[in-house]
Order: C-alpha cells, then sequence, then structure tokens
C-alpha cells in the first residue's frame, strides 16, 4: 500500500505534467480564439470559439481563401480573422464588388453578397498576405491599406468548437 505522501507526489508530478503538455500544444500546436464581431459572416459568427491549427504553416505557406487568425497589423495587441484573397507578388484589385487577381474575378461562393466596391490595384508585397471579411460592408480589412507580415499570422481557423451547435470544422473552399 502506497503512502500518503507517495501518493499527494503522483498527483502533483501527474498535474504538472499535464500544465506542461496544455502550455506546449497551445504555445505551438493549437489555440483556442474568440471570434469578436460580424466581418466573417455568414462563414463565422460573433461569439463563435475557434480552434487555431498553429502547425500548418510552420511546413507551408497560407494559401487563398485559408481563414487566419493574425495579429492586427495597426495594433499588434489585438487578433484579427480573415480569409487570404492575395499572395505576395499578386496584384488584387476590386471592380463592382468583385475581386481580381492577377487580372482574373476569384469566384466567392462564401459570401451572402455582393456590393458595389472599388478598390485600386495593390501588389501584395513579400513575405505578406491580402486579407478580407466576408462580410465586407463591415471588416476592416486590407482595404484599409494594410497588408499582413507572415510572421503575424497566428494559425488557419480550423475547428468551431463552440456554440456546440455550430460545431464543425471551419469551411475553406
Amino acid at each position: 500500500m502506497a503512502s500518503r505522501g507517495s501518493a499527494t507526489r503522483e498527483v502533483v508530478q501527474t498535474l504538472l505534467v499535464a500544465l506542461v503538455l496544455a502550455l506546449v500544444i497551445r504555445a505551438f500546436v493549437v489555440e483556442s480564439f474568440l471570434v469578436d464581431g460580424i466581418s466573417m459572416e455568414p462563414t463565422l459568427h460573433d461569439g463563435e470559439r475557434l480552434l487555431v491549427d498553429k502547425l500548418s504553416y510552420r511546413w507551408r505557406p497560407p494559401q487563398r481563401f485559408d481563414i487566419v487568425v493574425f495579429r492586427y497589423p495597426l495594433d499588434p495587441t489585438r487578433d484579427f480573422v480573415k480569409r487570404v484573397i492575395g499572395l505576395p507578388g499578386e496584384t488584387v484589385e476590386i471592380r463592382q464588388g468583385r475581386v481580381y487577381v492577377d487580372g482574373q474575378a476569384l469566384e466567392e461562393p462564401y459570401l451572402a453578397g455582393r456590393v458595389p466596391d472599388f478598390y485600386p490595384p495593390v501588389t501584395v508585397p513579400p513575405g505578406h498576405v491580402f486579407v478580407l471579411g466576408d462580410n465586407r460592408p463591415h471588416s476592416d480589412d486590407s482595404r484599409s491599406g494594410w497588408t499582413v507580415p507572415m510572421r503575424d499570422i497566428i494559425g488557419r481557423a480550423w475547428f468551431v468548437y463552440w456554440p456546440p451547435a455550430e460545431a464543425g470544422l471551419v469551411p475553406h473552399p
């Protein structure tokens, strides 16, 4: 029969290992994120909680249409969630609500509708991405004159876990 002291020590060791594993997982693998605002509707909704995959971009760069969480370039203390539209070296423009990348119109089935919008051609700098919200009339995004440095991308939105009725993989067309 184990003594009370060794049982207590075993519980403390188990809790410490669990804590270290949780911290390592949060730092390098997956992190929780709260959607704050309506800029990604109808894909993501205000108040939803996401799991963000922090590993994917260690092996490959973000792809067009990925939904990413990143540090807001104008205030790095804030995190934003948006969709990647333009990749480094590409030219992005918006005419009559349609997005064009290198002159080719994008198909954007995730939008609830198009609104008249215009954004002059801009070339995405090396090491950056151009991002847009899915709810364009209510989104602070790259149309405001900034792009996202790759180093500021926290990860790819992967799974909605709250509220339970909305739980599931984040759609990536």
